[in-house]
């Protein structure tokens, strides 16, 4: 079969195993004095599931096309031009009377944690366990898949199912819609994925189609999803899987969905992009939709992309929700969505690992601005390897990952500012131990199973307690030990109760030595000139890039313009401003959930009934003549321009408080006119000696023609319907639309 159209799979041995095998070859060769013919050994180990490096072209590749030098080049380059180099404060042992050591003690909550309310309140389980459902198997045989995929299970070293893989598996492959609840690292994916791939080889094989869509809300977790399915379907060539995520190239992608494959593995955006854009796309004989990482879906910023592509799915489907963390609208989504749903939560009662080892790290008010020093006193001494540091910003971690490099630490970095390729070639280095440390934003705390890693680092605090769940679930995953350690200011007392709620009492308090954090204050402090040089360069780099991405764009419109203009326009299902007021509303509602006061905010009804009410005047408009709506549609790209131009709530009062010409000069026309009949009735009498001043030709005529236009309106009305006496209606200033 033509595998044109697909994405490469990766291979089924790993790097690591390889050259294994080639030395213990060599070694053979060498004692037996064999040929070239020698057969090769078989790979006992088990396989890896993720691959990362097959997705994208190489970042050397990608820099020498762009003409650009990655930020290694740029610290190495700074590194060499250092007069004194910095050396790193030495760390002295532990038995050592003058310095003090990094410690670990109980965590013993002060008298103000006592007092703060905190905003997570106790709730029932959202999943209740299902009567009749078991949740143990001794082997995937138990569960009537198909040799092919007990084959790769082997291969995979999967031995044994998890609660989560041996509840969902027997009833997936009857047809209910599920929804399933597991903590981090429990084998969720092959919980659905298995399944999957048992009904689908009793597909109808002579009518290719698009059967299995499986969302995800990142891209990183949309490759380690493709990849996983394509490790357990790699004892099943007639099986087709199509990745769709934003950064690659998206006529690739469209190639390969028009050769209907079976499973697709996207993110929302780019999915509904295809579906409106590309020929030939459709869902019309979808049979199963899974959402992989429900409650991150469904915030505000994709529950509309979700709606919309349950609206194209046929109704006749199974459906499938699977996350660590459960919030309310995913139950807004089960009853819109899902026929009859069955509630599985694995593991109800111990929704932390059990060989997780939770540490808080307290930061005063004097040493908020030490967190650098802290988190690099840690690194240095405590967490030397295989670390994940979450950062709540893209320039946070960007800068981190300058300062990392010019110290000497083997770091990578992962956030949304990055290129597809770099992203990708971030995790490979980090999954291959190439790198220490990986820097990352929120995009890596989901769904991502990174084989040993031994901590997680919260340099700065996550927004709420699901946030800090998915974090620290990157580590201590399928039974292994980890270690979470939180950086916990005084504004985070609310989420640091919760969290002492959630560990009880197996949460630590780690003390870091303060002569560490003054010796390493002072290091960054004699760094930052370099840091500023690296990013001064890097925006050189981004505005010459700029302006040389717009003068290639310049030369292919005079080019190809004909070319360009003859394509049709990507259309979207909703507009710029209807996508403005959704981000909008999702940026007010996480500053509410800091505040604490969410009454203020648009909710996603709201939201939802905000875009159906602008449709029904689109479709209105469309019955009007080509003219009047060419003028429609100019003037609200205005109107929004003027929008984005305007600042502040009191700007915009002001500006409405305020007199328009066209008012102002009604006004002094009326006041003129009411001046002469005054005169001319006798009630004002002019001063004889007095001379008005000599008018401008300009003005007296555009007075005249402000006063012929008000009588003529005025004595108009008169004729039309006669004055009742009483207070001047609206109706009155209709002469204001003239001007």
């Amino acid at each position: 079969m033509s595998t044109d159209f697909l994405f490469e799979q990766p291979s089924d041995e790993e790097i690591e195993y390889e050259e294994d095998d080639e030395e213990e070859e060599q070694e053979q060769e060498e004692s037996d004095n064999e040929d070239d013919n020698a057969k090769p050994r078989r790979n006992k180990k088990a396989q890896l599931a993720w691959d990362f490096s097959a997705y994208s072209e190489s970042v050397a590749e990608e820099h020498g096309r762009r003409g650009t030098t990655s930020i290694d080049a740029k610290i190495s380059k700074a590194r060499e031009q250092l007069s004194v180099p910095i050396a790193k404060p030495i760390e002295e042992d532990s038995d050592s009377d003058d310095s003090e050591p990094h410690r670990q003690e109980e965590y013993r909550p002060e008298d103000d944690d006592d007092d703060v309310d905190t905003q997570v309140a106790e709730k029932k389980p959202f999943f209740a366990s299902s009567e009749g459902v078991s949740f143990h198997a001794n082997s995937f045989m138990d569960l009537h898949i198909s040799r092919p995929l007990l084959r790769a299970c082997e291969a995979l070293g999967y031995s044994k199912p998890t609660p989560i893989q041996a509840a969902c598996i027997p009833l997936a492959l009857t047809g209910r819609d599920i929804c399933g609840s597991a903590i981090t690292g429990s084998g969720k994916t092959a919980a659905f994925a298995l399944p999957t791939l048992e009904r689908l080889l009793y597909r109808p094989k002579n009518r290719p189609a698009i059967r299995v869509l499986i969302l995800t809300p990142t891209r990183e977790l949309a490759v380690q999803v493709h990849s996983m399915i394509g490790k357990l379907a790699q004892f099943m060539p007639d099986i087709r899987c199509c990745l769709v995520v934003g950064g690659l190239s998206t006529k690739v992608q469209e190639a390969a969905l028009r050769s209907m494959p079976d499973i697709v593995v996207a993110t929302p955006g780019r999915m509904i992009d295809h579906l409106r854009n590309s020929m030939s796309v459709d869902l019309d004989d979808l049979a199963v939709l899974i959402l992989d990482e429900a409650d991150r879906l469904l915030e505000l910023g994709f529950s509309a992309e979700i709606r919309e592509l349950v609206r194209l799915c046929p109704k006749r489907r199974q459906t499938m929700l699977f996350s660590a963390t459960m919030t309310e609208e995913v139950d807004e989504l089960i009853k819109l969505s899902l026929n009859k749903p069955l509630r599985l939560s694995a593991d109800p009662s111990a929704k932390r690992p059990a060989k997780l080892t939770e540490e808080v790290v307290r930061i005063r008010r004097m040493r908020e601005g030490n967190h650098e020093a802290v988190l690099l006193s840690l690194c240095s001494k405590t967490f030397t390897s295989k670390v994940i540091v979450f950062s709540g910003t893209k320039q946070a971690a960007h800068r981190l990952k300058i300062i990392f490099g010019l110290l000497g630490f083997k770091a990578a970095e992962l956030h949304g500012n990055l290129t597809q390729a770099q992203r990708l070639d971030a995790l490979e280095l980090f999954r291959r131990q190439e790198v220490d440390f990986l820097i990352a934003t929120d995009v890596a705390a989901r769904g991502l199973d990174i084989i040993g890693v031994q901590t997680v680092i919260n340099f700065s605090c996550p927004r709420d307690l699901t946030s800090y769940v998915h974090r620290v679930g990157r580590t201590a995953r399928a039974g292994r030990e980890g270690y979470a350690v939180t950086f916990v200011t005084d504004n985070d007392r609310s989420l640091l109760k919760a969290i002492v709620k959630r560990a009880g009492s197996r949460l630590k308090s780690r003390i870091v030595a303060e002569q560490s954090i003054t010796k390493w204050a002072q290091v960054i402090e004699q760094l930052e000139d370099q840091v500023s040089a690296i990013l001064q360069e890097e925006r050189e780099e981004m505005a010459l890039r700029k302006a040389e991405m717009e003068a290639n764009k310049a030369e292919n419109m005079i080019t190809h313009r004909d070319e360009i203009y003859s394509r049709p326009k990507r259309t979207w299902f909703v507009t710029e401003k209807e996508k403005k007021l959704v981000q909008k509303a999702a940026k007010e509602s996480a500053a509410a959930k800091e505040n604490g006061s969410e009454s203020k905010v648009m909710s996603a009804e709201q939201a939802e009934n905000l875009k159906m009410k602008e449709k029904r005047k689109r479709e209105r408009e469309k019955n009007l003549p080509r003219k009047k709506r060419r003028k429609l549609e100019a003037a609200r790209e205005q109107l929004e321009d003027e929008e984005d131009v305007e600042e502040g709530k009191e700007k915009t009062k002001k500006e409405k408080s305020g007199i328009s010409l066209v008012d102002l000069a009604y006004r002094r026309a009326k006041a003129v006119k009411a001046v002469n009949k005054a005169v001319d009735a006798g009630k004002i009498v002019r001063k004889p000696g007095k001379k008005l001043k000599p008018k401008s030709r300009v003005s007296e005529s555009r007075t005249e023609q402000m006063q012929d236009l008000f009588q003529n309106d005025t004595s108009e009305k008169k004729q039309r319907k006669p004055f009742h006496g009483g207070a001047k209606k609206k109706s009155s200033f209709k002469s204001k639309s003239r001007y």
